[in-house]
């Protein structure tokens, strides 16, 4: 039993390893180049120019998301932390419901 299952093991570990080069090989003549593009024939505004901006240059496209994400968050924290204070939820001392 032990080594039917080692059969079975070992089996599907090369299916695994394989599977890939079959499936260039079945391609006929080899994997082909993929282009990836933003699709902006229904775009306007920013999300044209964003779309744009991917199409164009993924190094500066990549570098500004890196540098948008972390700004949005903390305008959102800050709208955040206003919003609780405003209702009364004080967030810079902490006080615990036990003492």
């Amino acid at each position: 039993m032990k080594q039917r299952l080692s059969r079975i093991w070992w089996a599907l570990t090369a299916l695994v390893l394989f599977a890939p080069g079959w499936a260039l090989a079945a391609a006929k003549g080899g994997g082909g180049n993929v282009v990836i593009v933003a699709d902006t024939r229904k775009l306007d505004g920013i999300m044209a120019w964003w779309a744009n901006m991917y199409n164009e240059s993924h190094l500066e496209f990549t570098i500004l998301t890196i540098i948008i994400i972390p700004v949005t968050g903390l305008i959102f924290g800050i709208l955040a932390d206003a919003v609780m204070s405003h209702i009364g939820i004080d967030l810079k001392t902490r006080k615990t419901s036990e003492g």
